[in-house]
């Protein structure tokens, strides 16, 4: 395949901005476009729910590359115009404003939105966190409100809760599983969190789904609990997870389920490739579909995406990994970790919230999980990057 002579990112993002980057870095000279939906620049995300959200970063220090950065690799950036659908046999997207913009490479990044709960829309004081926009409208809220509920009990939830404390609110936290976490990192490192949590004044109502909102003259007032409990609250993030954003390729012939799939290559079709939180691809090591959320996949993808773009047939084959950062705990995860997992410390020590843990399942090491201790669970990393190697590839 020769190389194409133009390339449409469609997502001003960590993946598709990466995209770009990796194809001048292997000397594509073709045109190169980026779409996004917002009007900023590329930002980097981890941040919004700890340093933007707490005020010890301002905006702009997200942005991810410096103008002189950006110009140098001369692309097109079309800023605050959504991709609303995609013809993908002529390769061509359209856009909100009524683009029509082809290219002979289309590589979709348009991540993920985040879900919302029934009436949520209707009441304010109401946020999700995904963007960098939604960072700031939380922070102007919190600041002026004393009581905070966040409901989820995941990664993104629990960072909140933790950077809310830092701002003096009463915080609780709901959700149906029985601790944080619990669905990520299994039984016992959840329960630590839960407890890390309580300690800094977090009030946990777990176990319990969430059945609604109340409200008074548009405005929320509390989350309600399905046992009936009501939890009063100034201010509401809900943190319950996201789907891939994935609505504008209706119609596109696409397969979309969890992602727009693609193959080992991360191509959906000639032409047409994903990347980062979207793209849910065939790993071939573990012989399955897999999609990945996590700022880290989106790096490593992108290296991939455009070394294929560019015609070299590369499967992208790597070591899922994410972190986290609450309160003074800093947990790093390489691998899977299942939640019936046999669990084993093989340094440090659980009770000094400094150790690492090898996560094993009939008697392979699927992950290991850091707790405070990062240069140890880089190096145990390798034992994660043996177990794959020993897998059988699926033809």
């Amino acid at each position: 395949m020769n190389a194409p002579s133009s390339v449409l990112v469609v997502g001003a993002s960590a993946a598709g901005l990466a995209t770009a980057e990796a194809l001048r870095r292997k000397g594509y000279p073709g045109g190169l476009t980026v779409l996004g939906a917002e009007p900023h620049l590329p930002y980097d995300r981890p941040p919004l729910s700890k340093q933007v959200l707490s005020g010890a970063w301002d905006p702009e220090r997200t942005q991810l590359r410096p103008q002189t950065a950006l110009s140098a690799l001369d692309a097109e950036f079309i800023l605050g115009d959504p991709a609303v659908g995609l013809d993908a046999a002529g390769r061509t997207v359209h856009t909100a404003s009524g683009r029509a913009l082809r290219a002979d490479a289309v590589v979709v990044a348009t991540g993920l939105r985040p879900r919302r709960l029934a009436g949520q829309a209707e009441l304010a004081g109401v946020h999700t966190l995904r963007t960098l926009d939604d960072a700031l409208a939380l922070r102007a809220e919190l600041l002026a409100s004393s009581r905070l509920v966040v409901v989820g009990e995941g990664v993104l939830g629990a960072e909140i809760a933790a950077t809310a404390r830092g701002l003096g609110l009463e915080v609780t936290m709901a959700g149906p599983l029985p601790a944080p976490l619990a669905g990520q990192v299994g039984p016992m490192v959840a329960g630590m969190l839960a407890e890390l949590h309580t300690e800094r004044g977090v009030h946990l109502r777990l176990g319990a789904g969430v059945s609604g909102l109340t409200g008074h003259e548009g405005r929320v007032t509390g989350v309600r609990l399905a046992t009936g409990e009501v939890l009063p609250a100034d201010v509401v993030v809900v943190a319950i997870g996201s789907d891939p954003a994935t609505e504008w390729l209706t119609g596109s012939g696409l397969r979309v389920d969890n992602g727009l799939v693609c193959d080992s290559r991360c191509r959906a079709a000639e032409g047409v490739y994903a990347v980062g939180d979207v793209a849910r691809w065939h790993h071939d090591k573990l012989g399955a579909l897999l999609r990945l959320e996590n700022r880290t996949n989106a790096t490593e993808q992108a290296m991939t995406v455009a070394a294929n773009v560019l015609g070299e047939e590369q499967p992208y084959c790597p070591v899922p990994y994410f972190w986290t950062d609450q309160f003074d705990a800093k947990l790093q995860v390489h691998g899977v970790l299942p939640v019936d997992a046999e669990v084993t410390v093989v340094e440090g020590d659980p009770a000094n919230r400094r150790f690492v843990a090898l996560y094993r399942r009939d008697g392979r090491v699927t992950g290991v999980l850091g707790w405070n201790m990062p240069k140890q669970t880089r190096l145990r990393r390798q034992d994660v990057v043996d177990a794959l190697a020993d897998l059988v590839p699926t033809p």
